[in-house]
């Protein structure tokens, strides 16, 4: 007799392991795509989840999207930042209004998400902020504004030219 109740206790835990699999398996295929990032909000960085609302962080770019502007040779801007990055959360926020005053698009490219494309397309330092002719890099702005916190940056000013030299060939 023992062995039968040996053989039920055995099968009961093989299959309690089967359902918690399969319920740890249907939970994350289950989680909803993150609209900016198309992927599941939990394989975001901590520091990239912080910034999701943040209404100066909604233009970003995917991989693919800027691969194909590029190959499609269009004119564009980009923006590459990391949450992580101090003079990223000093800049973002006066450039971002700053663009949609002068009704500029700026794409945004998350290189902590994305670390790829921080060495592909040879960003030293974040921000950079780079602008597109033909699918062509022309031009870029590296570093952040320039603030009491960070006085070695850029005037916002600089950031106005830089955007205004180049808006008219968009």
């Amino acid at each position: 007799m023992k062995k039968k109740s040996n053989s039920k206790m055995i099968y009961l835990y093989l299959g309690i392991i089967v359902v918690l699999i399969a319920g740890i398996f249907a939970f994350t295929k289950l989680e909803p795509k993150n609209s900016l990032y198309d992927m599941p909000t939990s394989k975001l960085n901590p520091a990239t989840r912080d910034q999701l609302k943040d209404s100066n962080y909604q233009n970003i770019i995917l991989p693919a999207a800027l691969d194909k502007k590029i190959t499609d040779k269009e004119d564009f801007f980009v923006y590459y930042f990391s949450p992580t990055c101090g003079y990223c959360q000093l800049t973002t926020p006066e450039l971002m209004p700053l663009a949609k005053e002068l009704s500029v698009p700026i794409h945004q490219l998350n290189v902590l998400e994305f670390r790829n494309y921080q060495s592909k397309m040879s960003i030293e330092h974040t921000p950079t902020l780079v602008y597109y002719e033909d699918g062509v890099e022309v031009e870029r702005m590296e570093g952040g504004i320039k603030t009491p916190e960070a006085p070695t940056g850029h005037p916002l000013d600089d950031y106005k030219q830089f955007l205004t030299k180049h808006h008219g060939s968009n």
